[in-house]
């Protein structure tokens, strides 16, 4: 299985700030979707975060809309995860992810489920105190 490799968990305040980083040593085309989950322990792996390469629109799950910002440095092959006003209901391991080239996406819808992503990041823990 192809690693992504992430960057950036940490331990953080409530109301603090991280950015979690992911390169992508694999081929990503214009029509694909990236994305960001995270797993709390006993919980199932929940989709935080999309981006469409086609055009560049992110979606953000309702839990981090407006505090969670997703981008993408295509020079550096990196994808990015910054978030801002963090609660300690954030607290989880982060996994970045991505569709297959092969499967031409011209929007990420939400609906996307874990087991439809090829390629994973290993994961970096997120833990807000309170």
């Amino acid at each position: 299985q192809v690693q992504l490799v992430e960057s950036g968990g940490g331990s953080v305040q409530a109301g603090g700030s991280l950015r979690l980083s992911c390169e992508t040593p694999i081929y990503i085309n214009d029509r694909q979707c990236l994305a960001w989950f995270r797993q709390a322990p006993g919980k199932e792996r929940e989709l935080v975060a999309t981006l469409a390469t086609n055009g560049g629109r992110t979606e953000f799950a309702d839990s981090v809309k407006g505090r969670f910002t997703f981008s993408r440095d295509t020079v550096k092959n990196t994808m990015y995860l910054q978030m801002n006003s963090l609660k300690p209901e954030d607290t989880a391991m982060y996994y970045c992810a991505a569709l297959a080239p092969s499967r031409t996406m011209w929007y990420c819808p939400f609906s996307l489920r874990p087991s439809e992503f090829p390629y994973w990041g290993q994961g970096t823990q997120v833990t807000v105190s309170s």
